[in-house]
């Protein structure tokens, strides 16, 4: 327990942020499981939605403080390799 008001309100904003922090990372990796799936069965097409959608949810938890940009850029990085290996592949087939 806090002994000082300060420490109370500190302790108040923490956990505020611990939440709302928490929520932007479960919403990123549901995004990025998203397009993982999408390019495992679905088409190119709805891969290549999934990893936009994945890519601005990454960018936005880098806007909001909640990831580092190199983290973010890393993250990008693997799952666009992902993609153009993918794609690689399909035009093989084709």
């Amino acid at each position: 327990m806090p002994q000082h008001r300060s420490a109370a309100k500190a302790l108040r904003q923490s956990l505020k942020r611990r939440m709302r922090n928490k929520a932007i990372r479960s919403r990123v990796k549901t995004e990025v499981k998203k397009f993982l799936m999408a390019l495992q069965t679905g088409t190119i097409e709805e891969a290549e939605k999934a990893f936009i959608k994945a890519q601005s949810m990454i960018q936005r938890a880098v806007s909001k403080g909640v990831l580092h940009h190199h983290t973010a850029a890393r993250k990008i990085s693997r799952l666009a390799a992902k993609l153009n290996a993918k794609k690689a592949t399909a035009g093989n087939e084709a």
